[in-house]
């Protein structure tokens, strides 16, 4: 086997081998390694997945974690890490200045803006609109009845009835449904006419691939391209090499799931976050496909939320996600006490979990897009 042969010094592989390989090896038979390095090693965040126990198990003297998000969603994925680094010991359970303090001893962290000073920068804008008429109206509508229904379930009520209410209520702040009205598309033309007259190139991201397919045909000025789970593999490569090379096509639309992470489009130089997901680690990694190396000019990035709406209170909590992530990694203040957004703060969206005593602070709904 692989694993065992002599002399080879270096044995690169991947996630699903490892796993599958080394479960098979008796203990006393297992191979050694004087390094084990992970890459993305986000992978083993969930410490009591196989792919965990696996690489912990892995004999080795010294252990290296690369990862440019070791906290996605909960404080305990770092942990999984130190866990994986024999910094902490099994099943460990440090609070969140004890997390911060190891941080600091045993991470280095580069950002860009550090070892790339000369790298164009990345500029972040929120555009707060107001939805249409015929949206305000199906918003008040779907979040009456949807209320007056999580309400009326009583003790019954459970994150998932909130979480649908959510999902729903975002949905109609992309476009109205019976009418097609979209306070978004009409800023998105709008800043898609610049950018096309002047021979820019776009990436939009949405979490659902309906808006994606809903958004092309009203796109068709841009000749836009789409990237999402539905697209066959065979199809994907010919698709960004066509938004590369086409000078006529201006604008890709992706899912979080197939467009956030292993793509190279630095020749894009403006993003668009249609809507929001679940977590800021994953649209920095989606965002991270056109700023990074080999960028020549500054990446505008913009995010669309409606005002008013369920898009300002999810905002809210993802600027906290974002802080406490940052605080524990070394920058921002170690008294903030949220990251994920879980039961506690879907409860907390509408008002309900002091009403109904409910909201656990475990994360709910997709923490990562599913990459079909």
């Amino acid at each position: 086997m692989l694993w065992t042969m002599p002399g080879v010094p270096i044995l690169i592989t991947n996630y699903e081998s490892m796993t599958r390989d080394l479960s098979e090896f008796p203990e006393d038979e297992a191979p050694k390694f004087d390094l084990l390095v992970l890459d993305e090693a986000q992978r083993i965040k969930n410490r009591d997945s196989r792919t965990a126990q696996v690489a912990r198990g892995i004999q080795r003297r010294r252990s290296w974690a690369l990862t440019g998000t070791p906290i996605e969603n909960r404080p305990e994925e770092l942990v999984s890490l130190f866990e994986f680094m024999e910094v902490l010991p099994p099943r460990a359970t440090p609070d969140l200045r004890q997390l911060s303090g190891l941080a600091e001893e045993h991470i280095l962290r580069r950002t860009k803006d550090l070892v790339m000073k000369d790298m164009p920068p990345r500029i972040d804008r929120d555009a707060e609109l107001e939805l249409t008429e015929a949206q305000q109206y199906a918003y008040r509508v779907a979040e009456k009845e949807g209320v007056i229904h999580l309400n009326e379930l009583g003790d019954s009520i459970s994150v998932q009835h909130v979480f649908e209410l959510v999902m729903r209520l975002k949905q109609i702040t992309n476009y109205d449904p019976l009418t097609n009205e979209s306070a978004k598309l009409e800023r998105l033309v709008a800043d898609m006419e610049e950018i096309s007259a002047s021979g820019g190139k776009a990436i939009l991201f949405s979490q659902w691939t309906k808006c994606l397919d809903w958004l092309e045909p009203r796109l068709k000025q841009f000749n836009p391209l789409i990237y999402h789970g539905g697209i066959p593999h065979k199809r994907r490569e010919p698709i960004l090499k066509k938004f590369k090379e086409d000078p006529d096509a201006h604008i890709i639309l992706m899912s979080y799931g197939t467009g956030a992470v292993g793509l190279n489009l630095q020749f894009a130089h403006y993003v668009f976050l249609y809507d929001r997901w679940w977590n800021p680690a994953i649209e920095d990694q989606a965002i991270n496909r056109a700023h990074r190396i080999g960028v020549t000019s500054p990446v505008i990035v913009t995010r669309f939320i409606c005002r008013d709406t369920i898009e300002e209170r999810i905002d809210r909590v993802l600027s906290e996600k974002r802080a406490l992530s940052e605080s524990i990694l070394g920058e921002g203040d170690n008294d903030n006490p949220s990251l994920g957004l879980n039961a506690s703060e879907i409860f907390g969206l509408f008002d309900l979990k002091k009403r109904t005593h409910k909201g656990q602070p475990q994360s709910i709904g997709p923490v990562r897009p599913e990459a079909a």
